[in-house]
């Protein structure tokens, strides 16, 4: 087997503006299957736009490079139609859906990707329930309103509960630790382990800090500065930047300092 085909996410020399003004600037990337990498950056760097563009978001012009999914280019696909390809990505801020029940939603949304029968019988009341018990989530949770009144734990294990049941070939998670206490980290992190250790699947993990990779243990790390992946390493780069800040690692990069 190739790599290409090994790989479930391949970014290649991808260029992406906004109203004529440029946000990545050459982005390369490759997750190989059964892993998970991580993005961290400051605040403008880039982070959120590469997860955007990723699952299609109409308001990026791709100016050059390619997004394959398992070799195959994402570019021509509307955001439904990646969703469908086997891509999901969890929102920073997600929005409430008042009168639509948790329950339902799921059971829709495993319908629409996963296709009817996954969301059919006792098979998928199975995976819900274990999926809820991994994550410490109450039955009552199903009979709750879209994100309406959430709190922000709450939101987030619903996105990893969306993620265990529709197992999707790549997650996207957009700062997913957000707003989590330590127990919250540890339960979200072992659901997003679960759906890709040991599997074909393959993860990408935006964040700002190194809490959320204690627990995950990223196989990769990349530092993003000014729309370009900067330095890329293990789960270890990630606690260089923690405990030294972005203006030592832009001054070890300056000196010729290579991160592995």
């Amino acid at each position: 087997m190739s790599k290409d085909e090994e790989a479930i996410l391949e970014v290649k020399g991808l260029k992406v503006g906004i109203e004529s003004t440029s946000i990545l600037k050459g982005i390369d990337l490759r997750i190989p299957q059964g892993e998970i990498h991580a993005i961290m950056g400051r605040n403008g760097s880039g982070k959120t736009t590469t997860a955007n563009v990723i699952m299609g978001h109409p308001a990026y012009e791709i100016e050059e490079g390619d997004i394959l999914l398992n070799g195959e280019s994402l570019l021509e696909m509307e955001p439904w139609e990646r969703s469908r390809a086997g891509v999901f990505l969890s929102f920073q801020y997600p929005q409430s859906i008042p009168g639509l029940q948790v329950g339902n939603f799921l059971r829709k949304s495993v319908s629409s990707v996963r296709g009817e029968d996954a969301a059919r019988g006792s098979g998928f009341r199975e995976r819900l329930s274990e999926a809820m018990e991994e994550l410490d989530i109450p039955k009552s949770f199903l009979s709750r309103y879209v994100n309406d009144g959430f709190s922000g734990g709450e939101k987030k294990r619903f996105e990893i509960l969306q993620l265990m049941l529709l197992q999707p070939k790549l997650a996207v998670l957009d700062e997913t630790d957000s707003g989590l206490d330590i127990d919250g980290i540890r339960t979200v992190a072992k659901g997003i382990n679960s759906v890709v250790r040991g599997t074909e699947n393959g993860a990408l993990i935006i964040t700002h800090y190194s809490r959320i990779l204690e627990h995950v243990n990223p196989d990769r790390v990349h530092i993003m500065i000014g729309g370009k992946i900067v330095a890329s390493g293990g789960p270890s780069l990630a606690n260089l930047l923690e405990d030294n800040g972005y203006d030592w690692l832009e001054d070890q990069i300056a000196e010729g300092v290579v991160f592995e």
